[in-house]
């Protein structure tokens, strides 16, 4: 292995990239390998998955080791890698190994190793060797594993402990050793469902023959375009070199060496001129090569870089890596007359395996050039004329190709999800659909199923990786009744290795929850847990997830998005739960939404902001305990009518509705509250104006400007005067008098409309029982007007409580505006019933901090807190005591209404 190369000043050189320092006394302890040559000393590759290319700011680059402030730079999805784009040829491929498992191998032989990254620590990290403060602001310097987050100095980490036991996330991790992913030629940012940055083919320190001109070059210099094999030259990709025009052959052939990397013996190599269009070559030949060079015309001198071959012999590297043997690999001489198959049988002899087995395992050629591409190796391939190959067609790609033994056996279920298809069609519709997609007479997949009709969303499976990947390609840009199908390879999750204690937490995001907070807490969270636990729900929804976590026994669920996630991915779990080892796995939030109701009674709070730390929330989901939560089922029973009504929107992905045409029977599954009249109303017109300009509604907090706009035009239009009057309600069988409102809220939790409370906390009531999310009750609450309806959503007032009941019927006799869970719709005459839905959910419930151990806060907090607009110590904003005053003035409220919920109720938490 080769480390770095130092000048007198001890800066290594090697290569011009890596720009490794250090003092002469610290060379024996150097532990980090030279960018040049770290490519070539990884042991199982895994290709990284790029972000888009941006400014990235107070880290430093894995390659050059400079600051990524002042260029453009790409980080790794998965992992804490971080690289500018021009240092990205040289960028290593050793992502996150997240799939290990390996069938001959049981759960107590498998040892999760650390996964050391160099630099880019958090501030003020801690060696856990030496105790000493180990991460560095103006430099990259310290060891951080991938896994447990562990962190030491270079010269300390090889004194930790090999085992890695993922630290504090051990009790949510999904282990490695669980997971087969698809053998494939599939990128890894397809089987992450991560969107595909594409690479270039050419490197940024190539140039296209169809680019720019060439840069300018001095007097006394002069431009060669180097071509490192035929490959190259077809499709005319080349590197530049600067020489002078009295080089020598040795000095053009080092820096043509040095411009592709390639860190090897230089006598081995040699230089011709490309003389004609067709590749013809001559050799170069001193005392001055340069002066007889052919020239084409407009154009600069074309060299070739080659490799010396031995038509007779030559030494090949077989890697055991993924067999998960000790032995990293083994060098073998091949000659003329030796075959793939027998390059098998002996590097089994090797490896310590009984060589008479080769035909239970396949030869892998792997390209860690930009990235990690796979290809099986025919067993009747001439060995010698495959290396031959590669290094005519190109030597910068030999030097990144190697050779790994690969059992034939591949224990994963190679299972494709397909999704955006028509809904609710027979299964061999289906599959007519999918073998016209597949330009197939006959089925290519052995099975299909389970089918999620309500989604049109189905899984099929397939017996080899090739057709699995074949058909993934074929349908991947399919486009069927105008809509892109969704098309996914799963992993699949080997359940008996998992440790008893072990609850994997299977995370949903919503990344365009929140003013698209999701992005970053999407990357977040697949840097700290298995990148395979982390789903994007925007690309297939919930049921992805859940179909990988099927066969799992005990699991949690963290859904990231607004109170629309949180039901969509509920109600996905009542779909997927009937096939499913965990019945009612527990679900935590973390609020990306504008309203955030559920998140608020649970504790998880009003609103992801950014700056809550991930590693924090998944420790918070960890302690959290499970609770139950009522759900609810809102029937809708239309009169007979001649004609739809106008003006209802059709009913949104996350809305859990299901339709009878035959009796005009709807009914949607409610979680956290219902709503006809004044509120409904100002929530349907937000709906409109948000589905006809959704790029603008991106932001918390212009969201709830929109609302405030819409509740003041409210004042002059009064359409749900007198709805007391215009219907009738039914609590448990029992006619309810209503007193003059202009709408009611039906309330399974004590938050609604961003962390209001209708129901109202301040005042003892002997009639009603203190209400919970899991009390098997409903209140209902009345709302006046227009004005009592901002009065309660500054959390000022309450509405009036009407009743409590396990069961709620209304009566309408004209279209009126509706919400469930805040999904409107305008609902024609007929019966609205609420009854206790069979649908049970649990939930997480933050465990509540004690306050027993913090600190009162100084006057210098408490000014930056009021700086920041948070509440006073009177409990109202200052903005606020206008809007009291006025109303006590006219006679609206009376001071006893007017109070916030008590923090030992079950609303605390939007305190």
């Amino acid at each position: 292995m080769r480390h770095h190369r130092f000048r007198t000043q001890l800066i290594c050189v090697l290569f011009l990239v890596c720009n490794f320092v250090c003092h002469e006394k610290c060379l024996k302890t150097v532990a980090s390998f030279c960018s040049g040559v770290a490519l070539q000393l990884i042991k199982n590759p895994v290709a990284h998955s790029w972000s888009e290319p941006g400014h990235i700011k107070r880290h430093f680059c894995c390659v050059c080791r400079k600051k990524t402030d002042d260029s453009n730079c790409v980080e790794c999805e998965v992992c804490e890698y971080y690289v500018h784009v021009d240092c990205q040829d040289l960028a290593v491929s050793d992502c996150k190994e997240a799939a290990t498992f390996v069938p001959s191998l049981d759960k107590s032989s498998q040892v999760q190793h650390h996964h050391m990254r160099e630099g880019n620590l958090p501030k003020d990290s801690k060696c856990i060797v030496c105790k000493k403060l180990c991460s560095a602001e103006s430099c990259l310097a310290g060891m951080r594993c991938e896994w447990c987050g562990q962190t030491a100095h270079s010269t300390c980490y090889r004194k930790m402990e090999n085992e890695c036991d993922f630290g504090l996330l051990k009790k949510i991790m999904l282990p490695p050793n669980s997971l087969t992913i698809p053998r494939t030629e599939l990128p890894m940012e397809q089987l992450l469902n991560i969107h595909r940055v594409s690479p270039s083919k050419i490197a940024p320190d190539e140039v296209s023959a169809s680019s720019a001109d060439d840069p300018k070059e001095r007097e006394d210099t002069e431009l060669l375009r180097i071509f490192d094999g035929n490959n190259s030259l077809r499709t005319q990709v080349y590197r530049t070199v600067s020489v002078q025009k009295t080089a020598s052959v040795q000095q053009i052939r080092d820096a043509a060496l040095r411009r592709f990397h390639i860190q090897d013996t230089p006598e081995l190599y040699y230089v011709t001129q490309v003389v004609n269009e067709e590749g013809a070559e001559e050799l170069l030949e001193d005392p001055v090569p340069l002066r007889n060079v052919k020239r084409p015309e407009g154009r600069r001198a074309q060299i070739f870089l080659r490799y010396k071959d031995d038509p007779e012999k030559t030494v090949v590297k077989v890697y055991g890596g993924w067999l998960r043997i000790p032995v990293t690999f083994c060098s073998l001489t091949v000659t003329k007359e030796t075959l793939v198959q027998e390059v098998i049988s002996e590097a089994l002899s090797k490896f310590g395996i009984e060589k008479m087995t080769w035909n239970r395992y396949n030869l892998i050629e792997v390209s860690l050039d930009r990235g990690v591409a796979e290809r099986t190796v025919n067993p009747q391939e001439n060995m010698l004329q495959l290396v031959r190959n590669l290094r005519k067609d190109s030597l910068r790609r030999y030097h990144v190709v190697r050779f790994y033994l690969q059992e034939k056996e591949d224990p994963h279920d190679h299972a494709v999800f397909v999704g955006n298809m028509p809904v609710s069609l027979a299964q061999r519709q289906y599959e007519r659909i999918l073998l016209k997609l597949l330009g197939a007479k006959e089925k290519p997949f052995t099975a299909i199923g389970p089918i999620y009709f309500e989604y049109g969303s189905l899984v099929i499976t397939f017996n080899t990786p090739k057709a699995a990947s074949a058909a993934v390609q074929r349908l991947q840009n399919a486009v069927y009744e105008d809509k892109k199908l969704i098309v996914l390879c799963l992993p699949n999750v080997q359940p008996h290795m998992l440790a008893k204690n072990v609850e994997p937490l299977l995370v949903l995001v919503n990344v365009k929850s929140g003013g698209c907070q999701g992005v970053n807490l999407i990357r977040s969270f697949r840097k700290l847990l298995n990148p395979f636990q982390v789903f994007d729900v925007l690309k297939g929804g919930p049921l992805v997830g859940l179909y990988v976590f099927r066969n799992i026994p005990k699991y949690k669920i963290l859904a990231c998005g607004g109170d629309g996630t949180i039901g969509w991915v509920l109600q996905c779990l009542d779909i997927a739960k009937q096939d499913a080892a965990c019945f009612s796995p527990p679900c935590g939030i973390v609020p990306l939404g504008t309203g955030n109701d559920l998140s608020r009674v649970l504790r998880w709070g009003g609103g992801y902001t950014g700056e809550e730390n991930p590693l924090d929330i998944l420790k918070d989901v960890i302690e959290a305990e499970e609770v139950r939560l009522d759900r609810w089922a809102v029937v809708f029973h239309e009169e007979e009518r001649s004609q739809p009504p106008t003006g209802q929107p059709e009913p949104s992905h996350g809305d859990p509705t299901m339709n009878n045409p035959e009796d005009q029977t709807s009914m949607i599954i409610m979680n956290n509250y219902f709503g006809i009249g004044i509120d409904a109303d100002v929530c349907l017109k937000f709906h409109n104006k948000r589905d006809a300009n959704p790029e603008r509604f991106t932001s918390r907090i212009f969201n709830k400007a929109q609302y405030v706009k819409i509740g003041l035009n409210k004042f002059f239009d009064r359409s749900c005067k007198d709805l007391w009057k215009r219907i009738e309600v039914e609590v448990d069988g029992k006619v309810i008098e209503l007193p003059n409102i202009e709408g009611i809220i039906v309330l399974n939790l004590l938050s609604w409309g961003s962390g209001a409370n209708p129901w109202g906390t301040a005042r003892e009531d002997a009639q009603f029982q203190k209400p919970t999310h899991s009390d098997g009750l409903l209140e209902v609450v009345g709302i006046s007007d227009v004005s009592r309806l901002g009065m309660i959503q500054s959390k000022l007032a309450a509405g009036i409580r009407i009743a409590q009941g396990e069961s709620i019927r209304i009566t309408t006799h004209e279209e009126w505006p509706v919400q469930v869970d805040g999904e409107p719709h305008v609902q024609p005459p007929g019966t609205i019933t609420i009854l206790k839905s069979a649908l049970k959910a649990k939930m997480l419930k933050k465990v509540k901090k004690s306050r027993r151990n913090t600190a009162p806060a100084t006057p210098q907090q408490m000014r930056a807190v009021q700086s920041e607009g948070s509440p006073s110590t009177s409990g109202v904003h200052p903005s606020s005591n206008l809007m009291v005053e006025h109303q006590l003035t006219h006679g609206k409220s009376t001071p006893d209404e007017l109070h916030g919920p008590d923090e030992d109720e079950e609303g605390d938490a939007f305190l």
